[in-house]
């Protein structure tokens, strides 16, 4: 079921008796992991409430083709878009006949049409509907394009007939619809990582802060979601857009970048890509610090160090995998080999950003990856988020053989 975190389910209700196991289908999908907006035809409104589902998914649910107030918050091309899997739970004899002729005449159908992603359907009809010759040929007709037919099941039936045509339970369906989907190499962990500069206040106008800007984070965290992963992540002040299916938190200081990483614990891993200021002022003063208006004299700033982040995680009671970054200007190698020991990590992955077109700021990034046997895997210049991909290959496959050794 694992595989189902962070996927896109389509749910598609039409009008059955067993549209009241919808609610519960629901349920199910996103106790997995899955995000689910519900479309109901107009039958099936007539058996359960859009309002029922619309709570349990917590999404307004979609009904009508031409609902311009539906459009404007999400247009049926773009649901069709967002969609990983269209699920129709229960489907009926009618609404199979309709997607076996390739019809559009209602908001479903024409997601089915508009929709790139794979499709599923849980049949739900009393037992000689579903025997019917018609019906069994639109079957047919489905299958050959490659739809996937969960159930029915047999057994008793609403009307009091004894067959197949039962929609199956909810909990069989989800995990059939978590069979969709490829496990991917994080799935099921949760990652953390924290990205970008902190600011530490002078005074309500100034800040000590410095040229990080949280891309090779951010495409990390994308690259994570992507590989399967639930994400959480720690940013800095940034002007990066949030990737898709990633939970961000956004903080400022240090102090608050500890924190926020500590209460998103447990992990199973975390990754260190902030640029976290050693340093904060003593205080913040409370009013803008003024200029002397004839004085010459400099400024004194008393300056003490900020937390270790990341040290502090990895001696932590819920310690994750832990994987830092160092970014030097000479002798990179050695002063990360040196780090990975003092905070005891698992991989430190090491930038030399006096290089010219990589670190701060750029979009591209070259790096060594250096393990606890101080083993090197030199990644070559690529950007950000071809990088990303290639750390977390690496990381998944670490961790896939540390579970295997704790397992046996």
């Amino acid at each position: 079921m694992q595989r189902l975190v962070n996927k896109r389910v389509l749910l598609g209700v039409s009008g059955g008796i067993a549209a009241y196991k919808s609610a519960e289908l629901v349920r199910r999908l996103r106790d997995a992991g899955a995000e689910v907006r519900v479309v109901m035809t107009q039958a099936a409104r007539e058996f359960i409430t859009p309002l029922t589902l619309q709570a349990l998914s917590g999404h307004p649910v979609h009904g009508d083709l031409l609902d311009p107030a539906a459009e404007a918050a999400m247009g049926h091309i773009e649901l069709a878009r967002w969609a990983d899997l269209v699920l129709i739970a229960p489907a009926t004899a009618d609404l199979m006949a309709r997607l076996a002729q390739g019809r559009g005449d209602d908001l479903l159908t024409t997601l089915v049409l508009a929709s790139d992603a794979p499709l599923a359907i849980a049949p739900a009809m009393n037992q000689a509907m579903w025997r019917d010759q018609a019906t069994q040929a639109n079957l047919d007709l489905l299958q050959g394009r490659g739809v996937r037919v969960f159930g029915p099941g047999a057994g008793e039936q609403a009307c009091g007939d004894v067959g197949p045509g039962r929609m199956l339970d909810p909990s069989e369906i989800a995990l059939l619809a978590s069979d969709c989907f490829e496990r991917g190499l994080l799935t099921g962990k949760h990652v953390l990582i924290n990205a970008g500069p902190t600011r530490e206040a002078i005074d309500p106008v100034r800040y000590i802060s410095n040229h990080s800007s949280g891309k090779m984070g951010f495409a990390l965290a994308e690259a994570a979601a992507e590989a399967g992963a639930r994400v959480t992540l720690v940013a800095g002040p940034v002007n990066l857009t949030t990737p898709p299916r990633v939970t961000r938190v956004d903080v400022t200081s240090a102090l608050e970048m500890q924190a926020a990483c500590e209460a998103a614990l447990p992990a199973d891993l975390f990754i260190a890509s902030a640029a976290v200021a050693d340093y904060r002022p003593v205080a913040c003063a409370p009013n803008k610090l003024k200029k002397e208006p004839h004085g010459n004299h400099g400024m004194t700033l008393e300056l003490v160090p900020n937390p270790d982040i990341l040290a502090g995680i990895a001696s932590h009671a819920l310690r994750p995998w832990c994987v830092g970054f160092a970014a030097e200007t000479h002798d990179v190698l050695s002063y990360a080999a040196d780090k990975l020991k003092r905070k005891n990590l698992d991989m430190i992955i090491a930038n030399d950003v006096s290089a010219p077109g990589i670190g701060f700021n750029s979009d591209d990034n070259a790096v060594t990856l250096i393990d606890r046997s101080l083993q090197q895997q030199q990644l070559p210049m690529a950007s950000k988020n071809q990088l990303a991909r290639q750390i977390i290959g690496h990381i998944a496959s670490r961790l896939g053989t540390v579970e295997a050794t704790h397992h046996h």
